[in-house]
C-alpha cells in the first residue's frame, strides 16, 4: 500500500525540481538542493561489477588468466557480473609514445580504449563457451538481458571520454581511465559491489613489490588515503573522488586476483583483501 505523505511529498518535490529547472540556471544552489534530494533509481541492484587488471592480471597470460576465467564461469551461477577490463602494459607504451609525440590527453585517452578493448575481446572469447559475450557502445543497452540470461557480460573498462577526456593538470596521461571507467559503471547502473581483481593482497602503506616494510591495510576511508598520501596507490586517483561523491557504491574491495578463490569469497560478502569506503 502506498504511504499518500511519502506519495504527496514526492509529488511536491518532482514539481518543484521541474519548477526551478525551468527557471533557474543549473548552477542555482536551490535547484542543486532539490536535485541532490530527488529519489534514485538503482538499475542493476543485484549485480556487481569486476575490473580485471590489465598489467597485472591479463598481461601475465593462461596463467593468471585461465584460473580466473575458470572461477568467473563458476561464480556467474550465484551471481550476476558486469565484467570490467584494463589496458595495461600496451597502453603504457602507446602512452608513452604519443606523449613523446605531443599529443593530447584526448588522443591518448583513445589510444589506451583500444588496447581496454582489446582486452575485452579476448576474455570474451575465453567466456564464450559458457555463453558470455563481450558488448561494446550501444551494446551495453543489452546489459540486462545478457544479465537476466546468462547472468553475465564482458565489457571494456575505459571511459568513452575519447577526445572529450578531462585534461589532467600535470602532464597528458588521461586520468579518468579504467579503474573509474569501471566505478562509473557500477555507480550508474546502481550495483550493489564494485571489485577490482589486482595481482597484490590489497592496499599498503608502500608498494609491496619495492618496499619490504610495506604493511597491508584491511580497511580504509577515501579521507584516511589521502592524509596518508596513498591517493594513488593501488587505484586510479579520480577513483577516490567518485567514491566519495557516489549515492549507491560507497565502499570498493580489492582483492588478489591470482590467489583461486579470493574472487568468488569476495562476492559471497568475505572481508578479503582491503576495503575502501567512502566515509
Amino acid at each position: 500500500m502506498v504511504n499518500p505523505t511519502a506519495a504527496n511529498s514526492t509529488t511536491h518535490s518532482t514539481a518543484e525540481l521541474e519548477a526551478l529547472l525551468m527557471q533557474r540556471p543549473l548552477t542555482d544552489a536551490e535547484l542543486q538542493a532539490t536535485a541532490e534530494a530527488a529519489a534514485n533509481f538503482r538499475i542493476l541492484p543485484d549485480a556487481t561489477v569486476i575490473k580485471i587488471g590489465g598489467q597485472s592480471v591479463i598481461d601475465r597470460g593462461r596463467s593468471a588468466v585461465y584460473p580466473l576465467v575458470d572461477e568467473i564461469a563458476a561464480a556467474r551461477k550465484a551471481h550476476k557480473l558486469l565484467i570490467g577490463t584494463g589496458a595495461g602494459t600496451r597502453a603504457r607504451h602507446l602512452y608513452s609514445i604519443a606523449a613523446g609525440l605531443g599529443l593530447p590527453a584526448g588522443v591518448l585517452s583513445q589510444l589506451g580504449a583500444s588496447v581496454a578493448d582489446q582486452n575485452a575481446a579476448m576474455l570474451g572469447q575465453l567466456l564464450a563457451k559458457h555463453g558470455v559475450s563481450a558488448v561494446d557502445g550501444a551494446g551495453l543497452s543489452a546489459v540486462p538481458l545478457y544479465l537476466a540470461e546468462v547472468h553475465a557480460v564482458v565489457f571494456s573498462g575505459m571511459p568513452p571520454y575519447t577526445l572529450w577526456m578531462r585534461p589532467p593538470a600535470n602532464g597528458v596521461i588521461p586520468p579518468y581511465r579504467t579503474d573509474a571507467g569501471c566505478f562509473l559503471v557500477a555507480e550508474q547502473f546502481g550495483c550493489k559491489r564494485m571489485i577490482y581483481v589486482k595481482d597484490e593482497n590489497g592496499l599498503y602503506t608502500a608498494n609491496p613489490k619495492t618496499s619490504k616494510d610495506a604493511t597491508f591495510i584491511p580497511k580504509i576511508s577515501v579521507d584516511e588515503m589521502k592524509a596518508k598520501g596513498l591517493q594513488d596507490s593501488i587505484l586510479e586517483f579520480p577513483v577516490l573522488d567518485l567514491l566519495k561523491a557516489a549515492r549507491h557504491v560507497r565502499e570498493v574491495q580489492i582483492v588478489n586476483g591470482l590467489v583461486p578463490g579470493n574472487l568468488t569469497r569476495a562476492l559471497a560478502g568475505e572481508h578479503v583483501g582491503t576495503i575502501i569506503t567512502a566515509s
